[in-house]
């Protein structure tokens, strides 16, 4: 199995918050799961910390390449499948973990209820 975190999942996990559940957590800990980390996560978390929506620990990006996380680029196919989605979600970041998960097949690991909404595989 291939797993892709939402950003709120990436930092729950970073921070060791109790938000994130047992099942999810044991998932991204098991060393037989490629876990992936989008960089729009990166991009959504830093214009949130700018805009004081939200406080990042210390060097987090860092963490995340110290850990086994696979950091997952945005392409231009993911932006035109993120960009043809029907608009159940209007967020653009989940919208392109979305897309960057049914164009490569990876199970998206997130708490966001909405994300029912779309063909996509969610962990359960």
């Amino acid at each position: 199995m291939s797993l892709l975190l939402d950003t709120h999942v990436l930092l729950w996990w970073l921070t060791d918050d109790e938000r994130l559940p047992d099942r999810m957590r044991a998932a991204v800990r098991d060393a037989d799961v490629e876990v992936h980390v989008s960089t729009a996560s990166a991009w959504e978390a830093s214009i949130k910390s700018a805009v004081g929506k939200l406080t990042l620990p210390d060097r987090w990006w860092e963490h995340v390449r110290e850990q086994r996380l696979t950091e997952l680029p945005v392409t231009a196919e993911d932006a035109l499948v993120a960009g043809a989605l029907p608009r159940h979600h209007a967020d653009p970041f989940d919208r392109m973990l979305i897309a960057q998960a049914v164009r490569r097949d990876l199970t998206l690991l997130t708490v966001d209820h909405r994300f029912g909404a779309y063909d996509v595989r969610l962990f359960a």
